[in-house]
């Protein structure tokens, strides 16, 4: 399988990866699947209105598989929140970045039988910009009309991933 065969959202996030990541793929194009693992600061986590910044991880996924992309971030208290699009609607709003369409959030929350999943649809984008050296923002942002507004912003040191090939 060739890397052309994964979304274009992983592909242009992979080299901004600061920690390993795992990238696992079945056959056949439409199964496709990469994670990559990012490191840095999260200065913005709001989920269903509550904000939750001052406890949101230094971690965040980006994963892509199937179908859809999605960006997903973590608080230190457990609970969690991922924006969801499909990656093919993938946009560019300049030359440096691209425009992910949203539409469906999930929160989720450790409870003592497991974690809790609560799928949402939204409306919503996530912006990053190109990866290039120096520092690349991650900034997602949707609204439900039943739950309210959801906003995340992740800060990493764009650096290559320590396989990746030399420019």
């Amino acid at each position: 399988m060739t890397t052309r065969s994964l979304p274009r959202l992983a592909l242009l996030l992979a080299p901004l990866a600061v920690a390993p990541f795992a990238l696992a793929a079945a056959t056949g194009s439409a199964r496709a699947q990469a994670a990559v693992k990012l490191e840095g600061t999260c200065s913005q986590l709001v989920i269903a209105g509550q904000d939750l910044s001052g406890s949101c991880s230094g971690t965040l996924m980006n994963t892509a598989a199937r179908t859809r992309t999605s960006f997903d971030f973590a608080s230190r208290d457990g609970q969690t929140l991922s924006f969801s699009g499909t990656g093919a609607q993938q946009e560019r709003t300049e030359e440096s970045d691209p425009l992910q369409p949203i539409s469906l959030v999930i929160p989720g929350k450790k409870t003592p039988e497991g974690v809790v999943q609560n799928p949402v649809m939204a409306v919503g984008a996530c912006r990053f910009t190109a990866p290039s050296p120096g520092k690349t923002e991650i900034v997602c942002e949707a609204n439900s009309a039943e739950k309210g507004r959801y906003a995340a912003t992740f800060l990493t040191d764009a650096k290559p991933a320590p396989d990746a090939p030399k420019p």
